[in-house]
């Protein structure tokens, strides 16, 4: 990955909302919508780009195996799988999803 070779002034809007840079979301892939840690420390911001799994493509490639091995479930049972440990996930874990 290449980096910025300048750094780029942006400004705070009165909602809060910072503008990336046109630059640097093409160079990050940034598109609507991506997900960011954000960490503060003194005059200090960092957003870093979270990398979350195509969950599509999770569950295609379960039911891909599933079917090779044969193996058959309802939706019902998934439901109440996937609910499980949904149960156990902060209010913050909850808001990447």
């Amino acid at each position: 990955m290449t980096t910025s070779e300048e750094p780029e002034v942006t400004t705070i809007s009165e909602k809060g909302q910072v503008v990336i840079p046109q630059s640097i979301r093409k160079e990050l892939g940034i598109k609507p919508k991506n997900k960011f840690l954000v960490y503060g420390r003194g005059d200090t911001i960092i957003m870093k780009k979270l990398q979350l799994p195509s969950l599509k493509k999770e569950w295609e490639d379960i039911f891909e195996m599933m079917d090779k091995k044969g193996l058959k479930i309802s939706d019902e049972e998934v439901q109440k799988e996937v609910a499980a440990p949904r149960v156990q996930f902060t209010d913050a874990e909850r808001k990447l999803f």
